[in-house]
Parts: structure tokens; C-alpha cells; sequence
């Protein structure tokens, strides 16, 4: 057990990991390059520990003293102690959940690892927009897919705005980073992939008739939230897809449209409400 030790002083260097918790541009360097992430709230503390995720440390207001005695039973990592005031001096921000920690990233699997066994997988082209990444692991996660690709230029999920969105589905779906893409498609394609794009296209077919096919091994490719999929990676999958709009409407969010796709085209029998 770690007895908590209260702390008085913003700028300690035991609070160190949770400094400047709102800019994120120095988050999306430092967490990866010193290997954490923050997980916040105590939903999220208690699935990221549950996921496997070792805790470097805790920071909570007193009230959640309590709430958080079990963890605090089991932690092998310092827990501090701080006051409302100072949580925000630290972090940049109310911290009205109460309670932060400080987690240990694990090492992301290779592609070809996490595609076996696999039979539905979703591939994020330049996806930056961290709530966006959120919503859509957990729509991955409660519609049944298997794992998650990112292509090199997209959000972190282990950022904490996206680990908050997802409500923690980020530490419950596999996932990893391409390093090649659009060539990356290959790996798919190696493992048994059939490969769709979701986009706007005139060779599309409609996410209906995809979802007919009731393909064995499926990757359904999503595009950036702005400009959609790039001209490379159109060219280089097996099929366009489109979900049929009306009222003038051409295109969901694409935290949206990954709900939809995965719901339609989720292996028969496989969803048990």
C-alpha cells in the first residue's frame, strides 16, 4: 500500500507528470517520449489499471480519498494529495473529477500481430481530432471490432481527452500504428483483408451492399475529418463505399460514420445485445 502524502507546493517535482495538462502541443510530444499517459477519473483509472496499465502515480482531492481506498490499497505508486486550487495551478484546469493518474505506456504490437485471429478491423487515416479518435474507439469497442490501425499522422488515443471521450474503450480495443501508408495496405491484404474505403466516390457501392457480402475478413479505412481520404489510399484499396444520405446531407463525422459501419457490417450473429 502507498500512504498518501499531502502536497502544498504547485511547482514539487513529484507532481511533475501532470504539469500543463491543457497544452497540447507539449503533451502529444512529452507523454509518448516518456513513455505515460493520464488516465482521468475514477472510471477510467480503474479500467486502465484493469487493462494492465501500470500506475506511476496518483493525484486526487481529499473527498476522493475514500472513493479511491481500494486502488490506493493495491497501488505500488506514490498518491499525492492536493487541494482543488492547487489540482488547477498544476494541470491548467478544473479538475472536477477529482481524481488523475499517471500511467505506464505499454509497447504498441506489430500490425501482422494484432491482425491474426482478427475478423473486423477499422484503419484511421489522419485522424487529429482527439475526441473524434475517442468517440470512435468506443464505438469500436461496444459494435464488436477486433483492432485498430492508425496511420503515423493521427491522434495519440492515450491522450486524455480521448481516453475521457472513449470513457477508457481505448485500453479494451487492440490497436497500433502503421509506419508506411497507404503501402501498409499490403499487411492487410496478406492476412486475408478485404480492404473498403469509406468515402465519397462514383464507383461506390453503398455500405448496404457491403454489408450483404458478409466478407470474411474485412477493414473498413475511415479518412481525416476535413479533406476525407487521400488519393493514394483510394487508389490502392479494394473497394469504395458510401453510406446513403438523405435530406441533402452527403456526410456523417466520422466518429459517426464508424458507428454505422461497424453496426452494418459486424459479422452475422456475432453482436449479442
Amino acid at each position: 500500500m502507498s500512504e498518501p502524502s499531502t502536497i502544498t507546493d504547485p511547482a514539487d517535482p513529484r507532481l511533475g507528470d501532470y504539469t500543463g495538462l491543457t497544452d497540447v502541443e507539449l503533451r502529444r510530444r512529452r507523454e509518448p517520449a516518456e513513455g505515460l499517459f493520464i488516465a482521468e477519473g475514477e472510471k477510467v483509472i480503474r479500467r486502465a489499471l484493469a487493462a494492465g496499465y501500470r500506475m506511476r502515480s496518483m493525484l486526487l482531492t481529499s473527498k476522493w480519498l475514500d472513493v479511491m481506498a481500494d486502488v490506493i490499497a493495491e497501488a505500488d505508486a506514490p498518491v499525492h494529495v492536493v487541494e482543488p486550487a492547487l489540482a488547477e495551478a498544476v494541470t491548467g484546469y478544473h479538475v472536477h473529477r477529482g481524481a488523475l493518474a499517471s500511467m505506464e505506456r505499454t509497447p504498441l504490437p506489430q500490425a501482422a500481430e494484432l491482425l491474426a485471429g482478427a475478423r473486423r478491423v477499422a484503419v484511421f487515416e489522419d485522424i487529429v481530432d482527439h475526441a473524434n479518435m475517442g468517440a470512435a474507439f468506443r464505438n469500436a469497442a461496444a459494435l464488436g471490432v477486433d483492432g485498430i490501425l492508425l496511420t503515423p499522422r493521427c491522434a495519440d488515443p492515450l491522450y486524455r481527452r480521448s481516453v475521457k471521450v472513449s470513457m477508457g474503450a481505448v485500453f479494451q480495443v487492440p490497436w497500433t500504428r502503421l509506419e508506411a501508408w497507404p503501402k501498409d495496405i499490403e499487411i492487410l491484404r496478406s492476412a486475408g483483408f478485404t480492404v473498403a474505403a469509406l468515402c465519397l466516390s462514383d464507383q461506390a457501392i453503398t455500405l448496404d451492399e457491403l454489408a450483404a457480402r458478409n466478407d470474411e475478413k474485412l477493414a473498413l479505412v475511415f479518412g481525416t475529418e476535413g479533406t476525407g481520404l487521400a488519393a493514394d489510399t483510394l487508389a490502392s484499396v479494394d473497394e469504395h463505399v458510401r453510406i446513403p444520405m438523405d435530406a441533402g446531407v452527403d456526410s456523417l463525422n466520422v466518429a459517426a460514420a464508424s458507428a454505422v459501419a461497424f453496426y452494418a457490417t459486424r459479422p452475422r450473429g456475432e453482436l449479442v445485445q
